[in-house]
């Protein structure tokens, strides 16, 4: 197979995949994500990059990477890859599941639509809406960039003159207001990563210093043997946003109610591979070997009652 890595240029990731490929006689290209160019009616490649590689000579295409952008750029790149899957070049992530994945909002609410535990959720676009979910939340709430991953840009805010100030900073950048009440825990969550509709491996990611337990934030990773709960809530969550491979972040409150927080579609297992010893990057090399598909709608069921 001939595999296209959307990546960074120094990506550990392109390389561990280079990795996995080249021991199953694959071989792996890296490319720029920023240099994604596309053309109609001209010939050639239906997207290619740095106008010089067309994508659709590839076998599979993995998008490792998400860079910044502005919406017109954002809205390029996903109708970029979905021309592409349309042409039948295999793309992982799709192109949808990925614009799902990477906005909370959208994510929160598809969850909750399958049934899963989410934290209370206020999404507005104005201060004064934003100072009356503060209130509404119980006055502790997590305010969270809604693109965004490892734990950047997220805030704690229990105090009302110091959220107003935050909410009218955000409001002016034309920010949308992303806020979650606060769950108390003991300094860990929970990261299971799915293919296919499978749990690949799982860890506890804790952090007695920092409620955010993201492992780029100094949080320390240790091997889970992921319990039947939560291998059905991560395959839910992964089913509900289309993802084929996903990381699906688990969270526990005080009293040992568990919540579904996030389903990372670009998921990282640089820290998971090292304490749990699975060969990530193999497992998916083989999922592009035999073409896995998008799950489909049934997927276990469990009861979860909306928690208010």
């Amino acid at each position: 197979m001939q595999i296209a890595v959307l990546s960074n240029p120094d990506s550990w990731y392109r390389r561990d995949l280079e990795r996995a490929a080249a021991a199953r006689g694959h071989t792996v290209t890296g490319l720029p994500f920023s240099q994604l160019a596309a053309q109609v009616g001209c010939g050639g490649g239906e997207a290619q990059v740095s106008q010089t590689t067309p994508l659709n000579t590839f076998d599979a295409v993995v998008v490792r990477t998400m860079p910044p952008g502005s919406l017109e750029q954002v809205i390029f790149r996903m109708n970029a890859l979905a021309r592409l899957e349309r042409s039948g070049v295999q793309v992982l992530n799709s192109a949808r599941s990925i614009e799902c994945a990477v906005d909370k909002y959208l994510t929160t609410a598809l969850l909750h639509e399958a049934g899963l535990p989410v934290p209370p959720t206020r999404v507005c676009e104005t201060a004064e809406q934003a100072l009356e979910a503060l209130a509404d939340l119980g006055g502790d709430v997590v305010v969270k960039p809604l693109f965004g991953s490892e734990g950047r840009g997220i805030l704690r805010v229990q105090d009302p003159d110091l959220g107003l100030r935050v909410f009218r900073t955000l409001e002016r950048l034309n920010c949308v207001l992303y806020l979650q009440r606060f769950i108390p825990h003991a300094g860990y969550d929970v990261r299971v990563l799915v293919l296919d509709g499978e749990v690949v491996a799982a860890m506890k990611r804790s952090n007695p210093h920092d409620f955010r337990t993201n492992v780029s934030r100094s949080g320390v990773g240790s091997p889970l043997d992921a319990s039947e709960e939560q291998r059905v809530w991560a395959v839910r969550a992964a089913a509900a946003v289309g993802t084929r491979l996903a990381g699906i972040d688990l969270l526990y409150g005080p009293g040992g109610e568990g919540y579904v927080i996030e389903v990372n579609g670009v998921p990282g297992w640089q820290a998971l591979q090292r304490v749990t010893g699975i060969d990530v990057a193999a497992r998916v090399i083989q999922s592009l070997e035999h073409g896995g598909q998008p799950l489909a709608a049934a997927v276990p069921s469990v009861q979860n009652p909306d928690r208010q």
